[in-house]
């Protein structure tokens, strides 16, 4: 096991609420990844047991308080990671209610109160530019399309044809949150209004994050430009597969340049409809594993993302050694094999995940054995992004030994707290590697209406 040798150093980060992590100084240059800790992928003999100590800690300056967060319907709360929610206020209209248990967050009180009916929200903020954070819970045992409605910031349709529980993956009582970056209020006065398409509006709580220049010093360890003729062999490995190996893909991933390969210094990975190796659509996806393992600190990747109904991109991470919490497997190839527990239980980030019949929404989630889809404890966030298959936008995540932030153009919208629990909630004190992949169909990516092949030939690019 090996680690990079970093001097202690104070830098400014900049996030909704106080806190001490590990992190390191450096450029922000290359697809980067910027760790406190690099550690070599190895197979414990035994399982090891969860560390909150690691290898290097370097101290963060505490960053700016949330703008404004409000409880609606509730009573003052602090968030687990560190939001200072104040009681109701600047909240009018419709009727508060109460839900027994939530699931899929570690904020379930927060959750709990909402007001559903004609609600609007005014409360006075200074002028600025602001990402705001909406939070929902769907109460009710409905059918989808029973509750739809859409949200207007400053008179401005931000969020429409809201269907809370079709958004939380069709799980009542499940928390979801939808962040808007980039809100500009220049009145002195944040104004939320709801339209109701179908059933009426609810809404739980509210976040404003004034937007503020992220830190700069980061120490470069690990990066790829894709300048050079073809994809670097010492830093990736392509995964060559067959259609339904994993969540029900309707491709085969191929190493061919008609799927991958550099050009115009990107990497770029084509999906297309062609009947090949028994499926009926070619795409790619390439690995760091053994190649670039890392343990802690920030990653970055700038990526222009494909359009159309079918098309399933995802910029994440697995564990370089998936056998760590495996209980039933400790060898062999996991992904896709029902009888091996390593996926859950050794966890996932996903730093990106998007499906293209919703366009303009970006998905930030982690996996785990306590929280994942199948127990509707799915820990994950939401972000509005303009024109991704048409601009670039820079997808990054920090990840310490205390949290997960997860960033679309260094607005963070979502946060995972390590509660100091079992490896069941917090499987993420292991080296982690990255994943990039242009995946068709599968359960997601069919789910908004099956695949549309009069889209392709579709790209994933990544510029670093």
């Amino acid at each position: 096991m090996t680690t990079t040798q970093v001097k202690e150093t104070t830098i400014n980060t900049y996030h909704s609420a106080p806190r001490t992590t590990s992190l390191v100084a450096s450029v922000r240059t290359g697809l980067a990844l910027l760790l406190a800790s690099m550690l070599l992928a190895c197979a414990p003999s035994e399982k090891p047991e969860p560390s909150p100590s690691q290898d290097t800690t370097v101290s963060v300056e505490s960053p700016p308080e949330a703008a404004l967060a409000i409880n609606v319907g509730g009573e003052e709360f602090r968030s687990a990671g560190g939001i200072e929610f104040v009681a109701e206020r600047s909240v009018s209209g419709g009727e508060t209610g109460m839900i027994d248990a939530i699931k899929g967050s570690s904020d379930a009180t927060l959750f709990q109160s909402y007001r559903r009916g004609d609600i609007t929200v005014q409360h006075p903020v200074d002028s600025g530019l602001y990402d705001v954070t909406l939070y929902f819970a769907e109460p009710d045992d409905i059918k989808p399309g029973e509750r739809v409605f859409d949200v207007y910031l400053e008179d401005d349709m931000a969020i429409d044809d809201i269907d809370v529980m079709v958004f939380r993956d069709a799980k009542v009582v499940s928390a979801l949150t939808v962040t808007v970056p980039d809100v500009s209020i220049d009145d002195g006065s944040l104004d939320i209004r709801f339209s109701a398409v179908t059933g009426e509006p609810i809404l739980s709580g509210v976040s404003l994050d004034k937007k503020y220049p992220r830190g700069s010093e980061w120490e470069m360890v690990w990066n790829d430009e894709f300048e050079g003729p073809e994809i670097d062999a010492s830093k990736w490995t392509p995964d060559v597969w067959p259609a339904r190996k994993v969540n029900d893909e309707d491709q085969t991933y191929t190493a061919r340049d008609k799927n991958m390969r550099v050009e115009n210094g990107m990497l770029v990975i084509e999906a297309h409809k062609e009947d090949y190796d028994e499926a009926s659509y070619t795409s790619g996806r390439l690995h760091s594993q053994g190649k670039g393992d890392f343990h802690y600190g920030r990653f970055e990747v700038r990526a222009k993302l494909p359009r159309g109904k079918g098309t399933w991109a995802a910029i994440w991470m697995l564990p370089s050694n998936p056998f760590t919490y495996a209980t039933k497997c400790s060898d062999g190839d996991w992904q896709g094999n029902p009888d091996c527990d390593a996926w859950p239980n050794s966890g996932e980030i996903d730093i990106l995940e998007h499906v293209g019949y919703q366009m303009g929404h970006v998905h930030g989630t982690v996996h785990t054995k306590a929280y994942y889809w199948m127990n509707w404890e799915q820990r994950k966030g939401r972000i509005l992004a303009d024109a991704v298959a048409d601009t670039f936008h820079v997808y990054s995540l920090e990840w310490s030994p205390e949290r997960i932030d997860i960033f679309v153009d260094d607005s963070l919208y979502f946060t995972y707290i390590n509660e100091g629990q079992d490896w069941q909630h917090w499987p993420f004190d292991q080296p982690f590697h990255l994943i990039m992949n242009l995946a068709i169909g599968g359960f997601w990516g069919r789910s908004g209406g099956g695949i549309d092949d009069s889209i392709f030939p579709q790209q994933m690019l990544i510029d670093y």
